[in-house]
């Protein structure tokens, strides 16, 4: 499958802080969800794949080119957790700088986002709330026709409607298959909605990749009483609750049958990546 992002062994030193040998991709036609704890390297990783951060190790190859190509800017969409046009400015003053920006810029396109968002073309930024922004910020993203979208945290700070008007939006993106999404946010309810994979960063590493339904319908939590025993070949992650130990299994079908006086539960993507962040030990340990 061919990718749209592939990154490779990359690494950044910073005082007190190292993103350490960090590899995933974003094949296309997919959606891939990367989540982590504030701190983690999320926007770090983002920023080195945009450019905007000169690593100190490692390969990124964004559309089949390396990142670094000036080619690759105008088939990337980018969107942050701030709306950072001008707050004098109006849609239409963003329209005709972007337009002069980017040879693809489709204004018709733009115009049809402004009206489906309920965007107001001659309204100054700074009369908008923080979901017209955001909104703003996606049509304006998704005008020049990229072929990759990456948001950061785009999602944050949004109520549920905003937020599930935004995740139909990216889900519209990639129905021909040719576009691809990198969706960094700390809600993984949003992830776990549309992503087809997820990558989990935790302090500079990168801890899995791994499909979304994968992580839904075969890890679980084994919730244990006082006398049952789990082999550590049995589970990822283990932690105490003060009335059972409970434990992070990667097929809670095949557990709950070996334990049968455990409890096996499903577990959500917010489960599983707290299990790994906030997990007492490792089940080798």
């Amino acid at each position: 499958m061919e990718n749209s992002i592939l990154v490779r062994d990359l690494c950044k030193r910073f005082p007190g802080f190292t993103l350490d040998h960090v590899s995933f991709r974003v094949p296309r036609g997919r959606i891939v969800g990367f989540i982590g704890e504030n701190g983690a390297g999320k926007s770090t990783v983002i920023n080195l794949i945009l450019n905007e951060l000169k690593k100190d190790g490692g390969t990124v190859e964004v559309l089949g080119r390396d990142h670094t190509d000036p080619a690759v800017k105008s088939g990337v969409g980018v969107v942050f957790d701030a709306c950072n046009f001008p707050e004098v400015f109006t849609p239409l003053n963003v329209e005709k700088v972007l337009s002069g920006v980017y040879p693809a810029w489709d204004g018709e396109a733009y115009r049809a986002y402004l009206k489906r968002f309920a965007l107001p073309e001659r309204k100054r930024v700074k009369t908008f709330s923080k979901g017209m922004k955001m909104k703003l910020a996606i049509s304006a993203a998704l005008a020049h026709k990229p072929r990759l979208l990456i948001l950061d945290e785009a999602t944050a700070g949004l109520d549920p409607v905003v937020r599930d008007e935004i995740l139909d939006i990216l889900l519209d993106f990639i129905q021909d298959e040719e576009h691809a999404v990198f969706f960094s946010s700390h809600i993984t309810s949003d992830i776990q909605k549309i992503a087809d994979y997820v990558v989990l960063i935790h302090q500079g590493k990168i801890v899995f990749e791994e499909e979304k339904d994968v992580l839904l319908d075969q890890y679980g939590i084994l919730r244990c009483g006082k006398g049952t025993e789990v082999e550590a070949r049995d589970c990822i992650v283990r932690r105490e609750t003060g009335v059972s130990t409970e434990y992070l299994v990667r097929d809670r079908a095949i557990a709950g049958r070996k334990y049968p006086k455990a409890l096996a539960d499903a577990a959500s993507l917010e489960d599983i990546m707290l299990f790994y962040i906030k997990g007492e030990a490792s089940c080798g340990e």
